[in-house]
């Protein structure tokens, strides 16, 4: 059993007051919260430990070296990868999907072949893969929704064909929370011989992934919505796919031996992480792993799905208020719930909950498709995390009726 009220005591920044109220973060979507844990790490690695990685064979640099490569293990475990040479740290989830697109992409996709995103993308996960079918004159498909906000799978079968070489597709949306059967999405492209990506940002923070079940091909999150810090990104592959793939960039460490002319690549997974890695801040993900571990990926997931469903009720009441998430039970979300209210523009909606001391999100969040496919220009949205209780969600509701009266 979950005790966010505990859990909140771990997070210094709950210790602020926005404008003369307590914190209220309403935006986990976005970014999460950093527990004290995380931050010492960093702090730790400054003072004691700070050294250049794999280069150097001095004390600092060998427990610096030991303490990065240990964090890859370790996530590695956390999805259930088969081996750490799977584990690539990028920037960011956003680098991770590039990568795929600009190595794997580049080397695989022809003129006429089709790779399949559904509407529910974030800009990271539709616009690397636009750029690529413009470039090498393939075809775009989109899987559109049900009238539940769910992944509308029999026109995904439709979409499917033999010139399919790859699916992309989002584990949880940061907009409706819709939570696509990744399994059989999986598996009906496999049967179409395509590789298949999944955008686990918001997936991986709230609920247990294991990417040998799932048989996805790649799978890309980000250390900051988990805990973590900012600047981490990860890339889990195939081996034998990673293997075949060409470095992303080239420079230092991504190299066995470099002649005036040429060079020879580095093995998997240092072939595609080149120059200095952000090295405190991938180990202090992993105490962000380490948290979670103990907290219960499960625990926090029953605990989101309690918040969701008081959230739901409490701003149903009002009738100016239209609500965004998957209604389907076997698609829906556990942390994300967006919202409009008639009139009123969710940048006015986000300045006043702010008043409150409440930090929502507001805008687009990069789904510029989506909210096309919505009919709306933007929406208002609450996220919640692990360090969330009720009496924020009773807090987000006396917000929304003082918009509602302002704008009465």
């Amino acid at each position: 059993m979950l005790d966010p009220n505990k859990i909140k005591k771990q997070f210094p920044i709950f210790k602020r007051e926005i404008n003369n109220h307590s914190l209220v973060y309403l935006d986990s979507a976005s970014t999460s919260q950093k527990p004290q844990a995380v931050i010492n790490s960093l702090v730790n690695y400054y003072k004691n430990t700070n050294a250049n990685i794999h280069r150097s064979i001095y004390k600092l640099s060998e427990e610096a070296t030991s303490a990065y490569e240990n964090v890859r293990s370790q996530t590695a475990k956390f999805i259930n990868a088969k081996s750490s040479r799977e584990i690539i740290f990028t920037r960011n989830a956003t680098e991770s999907i590039n990568m795929v697109a600009q190595t794997w992409g580049k080397l695989n996709i022809k003129p006429n072949d089709e790779i399949i995103v559904s509407i529910l993308e974030h800009h990271s996960n539709l616009v690397p893969w636009q750029q690529l079918c413009k470039e090498k004159n393939a075809k775009l498909k989109i899987i559109p929704l049900t009238k539940n906000y769910s992944i509308d799978l029999k026109n995904y079968k439709k979409l499917l064909s033999k010139k399919t070489k790859l699916v992309a597709i989002t584990g949880e949306s940061n907009v409706l929370g819709t939570r696509p059967p990744l399994k059989e999405i999986i598996k009906l492209a496999h049967g179409k011989n395509a590789i298949t990506i999944v955008d686990g940002a918001q997936m991986v923070a709230h609920s247990h992934v294991d990417v040998q079940d799932l048989d996805c091909d790649f799978f890309a999150f980000s250390s900051h919505k988990m805990l973590g810090p900012t600047g981490v990104g990860i890339l889990y592959g195939k081996e034998n796919l990673f293997k075949k793939m060409p470095p992303f960039l080239f420079g230092g460490d991504m190299i066995k031996t470099v002649s005036k002319y040429d060079a020879q690549w580095n093995d998997i997974p240092w072939k595609f992480e080149a120059g200095t890695p952000n090295i405190a801040d991938v180990i202090a993900f992993g105490e962000a792993l380490n948290f979670l571990t103990r907290t219960g990926l499960k625990n926090i997931n029953e605990h989101n799905k309690k918040l969701l469903k008081y959230a739901i009720e409490e701003f149903s009441k009002y009738k100016e208020v239209k609500l965004f998430y998957a209604k389907d039970s076997a698609q829906s979300s556990t942390s994300i719930l967006s919202f409009s209210i008639k009139n009123i523009h969710p940048h006015d909606i986000a300045q006043i909950f702010d008043t409150e001391g409440v930090e929502i999100r507001s805008g687009h969040h990069c789904c510029e498709p989506l909210m096309d496919y919505l009919k709306v220009p933007a929406l208002a949205r609450i996220s919640f995390y692990l360090y969330n209780t009720f009496e924020d969600i009773d807090l987000a509701e006396k917000a929304l009726k003082k918009t509602l009266k302002i704008f009465k």
